[in-house]
């Protein structure tokens, strides 16, 4: 299959070079020092666990022309390099699918109609990393976690969906097929849009929010703010896993923050881009606030947290304790685990006298 990724950074080189490795008549659309590099190194990369390093000699173009055919171009970039790319995108008649795998909180329909609705697919990468110098370290994630995510925009699992799904799995990447991908989209942003702004009251440093009590605080409840948003404008949560997020009590969605965020994964996979894409994170706050507003559902963590996406904002004091935690979800949980208790207890006596 003849694919082009449109977009050398670390995440297009990941799949890039993964998809050549198996099998694939790949190129890649490069530009300025990256393009430089390519040509003289090719697509190197070291998988973050392990050191491993690999190199792919895949074909390098520096520009996408209306007449380039391939079988797919897929995209991957940050939001706020997307407009400009789109109307290139909307010039090339050749290629038949056009894979759209970025964020996006404002929706997909006027990107669609840009490109071609028959042509467009949207999805969503299942991995992370950092570029240094010529090098992209990354990691794959867990299927369990985030696999790479894909979909029609009317939901059907198509043929096509199947035959890309097939590609990225043969380049080792768990891959999971969507009926709803705009509400995912919507979802991912709700998750890690305050995430990056709470990175960002650390200093960046997922290692330092760990240690930083009201920024865990104030990110479990932007969170699930960011759920009751989505709630009120009738737009599914999904994947189904997150569904349960909001029933976990604040103390636990803390503490499991906590231990998330303390992590060289969450360094490699969540920190890395925060940083290096401020911009990007900036675009994705701002969509998700305007749906914020016609909700009508009050955000004030996500708004605290918002303020921290100007990097002249002071940061927050490491172990910093002054918001009050909300343990009713507790109480309630250990009511009902008594009353489980109880009633088991009860019906093993009463089989025993019977």
């Amino acid at each position: 299959m003849h694919i082009l990724f449109y977009g050398a950074g670390v995440l297009g080189s990941l799949y890039a070079a993964r998809c050549q490795e198996a099998g694939h008549d790949v190129s890649i659309l490069a530009r300025g020092r990256r393009l430089a590099d390519l040509c003289v190194q090719g697509i190197v990369l070291e998988e973050a666990a392990t050191g491993a390093r690999t190199t792919a000699p895949v074909h390098i173009v520096d520009a996408l022309a209306p007449n380039d055919s391939y079988d797919w171009i897929v995209v991957l970039v940050r939001r706020n390099q997307l407009d400009e790319i789109v109307p290139i995108l909307a010039t090339n008649h050749a290629t038949p699918n056009v894979l759209l795998m970025v964020n996006n909180a404002s929706g997909v329909a006027a990107l669609a109609d840009a490109v071609g609705r028959e042509r467009t697919v949207l999805g969503f990468p299942g991995a992370g990393g950092t570029r240094e110098g010529h090098v992209v370290r990354y990691n794959i994630v867990s299927g369990l976690i985030q696999p790479t995510t894909l979909g029609e925009l009317h939901g059907h699992i198509t043929p096509r969906l199947r035959e890309i799904a097939a590609v990225f799995q043969a380049g080792g990447f768990p891959v999971a097929l969507s009926t709803d991908m705009d509400a995912w989209l919507k979802t991912h942003v709700a998750v890690v849009s305050p995430i990056a702004n709470a990175l960002y009251l650390a200093g960046g440093d997922n290692y330092r929010l760990a240690r930083t009590r009201d920024g865990l605080v104030l990110l479990a409840r932007a969170i699930k703010e960011g759920f009751r948003v989505l709630h009120a404008l009738h737009i599914p949560v999904t994947p189904f896993k997150y569904r349960l997020l909001p029933l976990v009590p604040e103390p636990l969605l803390v503490m499991t923050l906590q231990r998330m965020l303390a992590t060289e994964w969450a360094t490699t996979v969540m920190a890395h881009h925060a940083n290096a894409a401020r911009d990007e994170m900036q675009q994705l706050a701002d969509e998700f606030r305007a749906l914020a507003r016609v909700s009508g559902t009050p955000t004030p963590a996500l708004d605290q947290l918002y303020a921290y996406i100007d990097p002249a904002m002071s940061l927050v004091s490491e172990g910093a304790a002054i918001l009050p935690l909300d343990w009713r979800g507790v109480w309630a949980a250990s009511a009902l685990f008594a009353s489980l208790a109880a009633g088991s207890l009860w019906l093993r006596r009463k089989h025993k006298r019977a």
